[in-house]
């Protein structure tokens, strides 16, 4: 056992807190994830050659924030708890227990997939309030996105939540919320660094080649799905749910689907080339 095996130990998840309330650094990351998308886009607005202007990201980003949060959270209650959420639906937005008398607790539980959805849903109807190119726009936003998804993992990993399974390899942790004291794969670190970092300078390198154009969305998802689903092998599946068919994770069936839909979407728009 080293210092790196007991890290997860030695990390609070909170900045502060004070009789119970405090800030999570998980909700600061969400921050950083949408600081750092809007300085990335602002950047791409002004060293490349897109008829849109900075003023339309600041009304997009709004519209963004809103579809990640209220996409990330119902997702979670529809995808992977809605048996508890039909019973407590109370719970679904509210920071307190109500059903074991009264209690702060909280929000907790959010979903990559519900989050996508709810973008793709906010950037369906802003380019359709704006009369943007709906790809067009997409080529803008999309290289963007990876990065910011880094520090969400990154908060998983501060929270102690979303580890991974046994593991016998140096580089294991012990995490404070595991019942079990088990030395596990840093499954949240992997992801922040394959599905954030690694996706990231793809899609970085590619975005001004012309074989891409209009295809930036697609890509994303068969790359975001395609990692994604390879280490969902070595995740810790919800409790609640556990293998959800054949030995595949919920994860890993969201991401096949996500990989099917990039592919042929990228197939799609080059046969209309």
């Amino acid at each position: 056992m080293n210092k790196w095996n007991m890290l997860p130990y030695k990390i609070s998840p909170y900045l502060i807190r004070v009789n119970g309330f405090g800030i999570r650094y998980y909700s600061l990351m969400y921050v950083f994830a949408f600081v750092t998308f809007y300085f990335l886009i602002r950047h791409r607005l002004r060293t490349e050659k897109f008829d849109m202007d900075m003023s339309l990201i600041d009304d997009f980003i709004i519209w963004a924030a809103i579809g990640v949060l209220l996409g990330g959270r119902l997702g979670y209650v529809i995808f992977y708890n809605l048996k508890y959420y039909l019973a407590h639906p109370l719970n679904i937005f509210l920071p307190f227990d109500f059903y074991n008398g009264f209690a702060y607790t909280g929000i907790s539980g959010m979903s990559y997939h519900g989050g996508l959805l709810g973008v793709i849903a906010a950037v369906y109807f802003f380019c359709r309030k704006k009369n943007l190119n709906i790809w067009s726009f997409s080529d803008l936003l999309v290289p963007a996105v990876p990065l910011g998804y880094t520090f969400g993992r990154l908060g998983n990993f501060f929270n102690s939540e979303l580890y991974g399974k046994a593991t016998t390899l140096p580089w294991g942790m012990y995490f404070p919320s595991d019942p079990t004291h088990t030395l596990r794969h840093p499954s949240q670190l992997y992801e922040a660094f394959f599905e954030g970092v690694v996706l990231f300078v793809i899609l970085w390198l590619v975005r001004r080649k012309k074989a891409f154009k209009h295809l930036m969305f697609g890509l994303y998802l068969l790359g975001y799905g395609a990692m994604r689903f390879m280490i969902e092998f070595v995740r810790k599946p919800d409790e609640q749910l556990n293998y959800v068919w054949h030995g595949f994770t919920m994860g890993q069936i969201l991401c096949f689907v996500m990989v099917l839909t990039g592919f042929s979407l990228m197939i799609k728009i080059k046969l209309k080339d």
